[in-house]
């Protein structure tokens, strides 16, 4: 680890792998990035491809000093290891359920718990330190519980966004793939606009209706619901749920985990 410099964290998601670069002091996200996950990426590839975008964004391997990932796409991680540690010079920090954070996974299976969970709960106590309800627009859209002891009891997994709109053009012969954006109106005029409406309202009225379900199971005085994820800013303005936004929860999440990683070690944070 370098002694200056900011944390390069990555999330790998099964649709898209998100960058970011997190100033060490104050946790600020300076400058992000989406790729596609691609599982067939070699390591070359994945090394020729950081480099390019970090000199387009103006970042040397000297800017970094930590790098830490997650990875939900297990066959994937070793080489966007690799290339990163040949970019940067620098070992990675991977992080799992093994991993040892200052977390409890209360559930049945702890090891089955994906990385992204993981890291949303550190976050969430973290920053919160209360009850949360973190809404993550992945690949799925993920409810995770987590009390304000930093306890991950459980949640929800249900299809994302981008799900329903695959299933509809595998499924159906005339109707068409649609930008994924809040339409004008609710009844719409043209194929496209009706589709366009029964994906984002069906997917937003579902998180209204599972976190009220959720409030009425959990039954706390008081649940803070935080959204997050690629599609969080799209959806929260639009939900009856009162809500915190925070987009960049999981590289929050990834940053600390570093951290505690490295003073679990005798690193220097």
């Amino acid at each position: 680890m370098r002694a200056n410099g900011m944390d390069l964290v990555v999330d790998v998601g099964n649709s898209e792998t998100v960058f970011g670069m997190v100033q060490t002091k104050d946790l600020e996200v300076v400058d992000h990035w989406r790729i596609k996950t691609n599982k067939d990426r070699t390591a070359d590839e994945q090394e020729n491809l950081l480099s390019s975008i970090m000199a387009a964004k103006g970042f040397s391997a000297d800017d970094v000093r930590l790098s830490v990932i997650g990875s939900v796409v297990p066959s994937h991680t070793s080489t966007l290891v690799s290339g990163l540690e040949k970019v940067l010079e620098l070992d990675c920090i991977v992080i799992d359920s093994k991993s040892p954070l200052p977390i409890k996974l209360k559930v049945k299976e702890p090891l089955t718990v994906g990385v992204d969970r993981i890291v949303n709960t550190l976050a969430a106590k973290t920053m919160f330190n209360q009850n949360v309800l973190v809404v993550d627009f992945g690949t799925a859209t993920s409810f995770d519980c987590i009390t304000d002891e930093g306890d991950f009891i459980g949640g929800v997994i249900a299809p994302g966004m981008d799900a329903g709109m695959e299933w509809l053009a595998e499924k159906t012969a005339k109707l068409p793939s649609v930008e994924i954006r809040p339409p004008t109106k609710v009844i719409g005029r043209r194929t496209e606009e009706c589709v366009q409406s029964g994906i984002f309202f069906s997917s937003v009225d579902a998180v209204d209706g599972i976190v009220a379900r959720i409030k009425k199971e959990w039954d706390i005085p008081q649940l803070m619901v935080v959204v997050t994820g690629g599609y969080g800013e799209l959806v929260a303005p639009h939900l009856k749920t009162s809500n915190h936004l925070e987009p960049f929860l999981t590289l929050y999440g990834l940053a600390l985990a570093g951290r505690f990683i490295l003073d679990d070690s005798d690193g220097v944070r």
